[in-house]
């Protein structure tokens, strides 16, 4: 039986700094390309209002709203956003302590020129801030770029996996797909601590190609399969188990919206879903950890980290009744959800 150990230390440290890596670009692009606390300080609204003040796109928005909030920057009181104490007196013109010009030395770096694009057109800038390369999505069609991006998803899974399989009950379910699955390290894991349990990784080519040898280096395929396909278009059928690890992220809520569609056309009723993310709060006041990692996946793909009361209210119009959040590792965790 394959075995997926935990480590014996606490690893968030490298998780924060990662995740967290274009937090601080997003900051200077409101202040740099924007002077956004000032604007808001004097006029203080609601996220549409501001979206139409600023000519922001909602869903970038929404990311430098939450990651303000999560550092003490902005407000919310009664849907309308205002300026903090703070803000006002360290980024607003007209103060002794304002810092933009503090910040201006950082105009020009890529990344913070390309939240100026992201934030007003909602489209994702090149990943790693690489102009030259195609939208995240494309790129995954290349082996070459496919294979490092599943090996780095892999490896950190090799965390996060094994603590979601620790937590999460599967004891009366017996068959999973791990939909747009990568490597399979959420497979092999949940199958690892559940030997009762066939799963099934479904991702798109090239990834399933990799993801098979992966799985066979576990020696995990007694257990652990490969299809591939569109997970837009529809899964494979017989299972009683959905799992979308770090998935659902990728995407804005149009697509979001039908990805849940498309696994509650195929589950069974009582079936049962899993989301296993990065959660924004219900609040959507933090963590900041989070908040700073949604600011990365805004830049480089079409999605966000959600918040637990988004994904309630998507899982729900889609046909499920969700259950409560629960807390893994690194800022991770899940949701569960039957399909009614």
């Amino acid at each position: 039986m394959p075995h997926f150990p935990l480590p014996t230390t606490n690893g968030l440290p490298f998780y924060r700094y990662r995740d967290g890596l274009y937090a601080a670009d997003l900051i200077a692009a409101a202040i740099n390309g924007f002077d956004f606390f000032s604007r808001l300080a004097s006029q203080p609204d609601s996220l549409e209002g501001i979206c139409q003040s600023f000519g922001f796109h909602p869903r970038p928005a929404d990311v430098l709203l939450t990651l303000c909030r999560a550092n003490g920057l902005v407000d919310l009181i009664d849907g309308t956003y205002h300026v903090s104490a703070i803000a006002r007196e360290h980024a607003t013109q007209g103060t002794p302590w304002n810092l933009a010009p503090y910040f201006a030395s950082l105009h020009h770096r890529p990344v913070a020129r390309d939240f100026l694009k992201v934030l007003t057109s909602g489209k994702p800038a090149g990943w790693s801030g690489d102009q030259d390369s195609a939208d995240w999505h494309k790129a995954m069609e290349d082996p070459a770029f496919a294979s490092s991006f599943t090996d780095a998803m892999d490896c950190r899974g090799a965390w996060l996996a094994p603590a979601l399989a620790a937590s999460l009950d599967l004891s009366s379910h017996h068959h999973l797909i791990d939909i747009g699955g990568g490597s399979g390290i959420y497979a092999c894991a949940l199958a690892a601590a559940n030997p009762h349990l066939h799963a099934v990784v479904f991702d798109q080519s090239p990834v399933d190609r990799i993801a098979a040898n992966l799985i066979a280096s576990r020696n995990c395929s007694a257990q652990v399969s490969v299809a591939a396909g569109n997970m837009f278009a529809g899964l494979p059928d017989h299972a009683d188990v959905h799992l979308f690890s770090n998935v659902l992220h990728d995407w804005d809520v149009p697509e979001v919206t039908q990805l849940l569609a498309v696994s509650a056309a195929t589950l069974p009723k009582g079936g049962l879903l899993v989301i296993h993310d990065a959660f924004i709060n219900p609040d959507k006041s933090g963590p900041l950890h989070i908040a700073e990692y949604s600011a990365l996946l805004m830049h480089s793909t079409q999605g966000k980290c959600y918040s637990s009361s988004e994904y309630a209210d998507l899982l729900d119009a889609a046909g499920f009744s969700p259950g409560p959040y629960h807390d893994t590792v690194a800022g991770r965790g899940f949701m569960t959800a039957l399909r009614r």
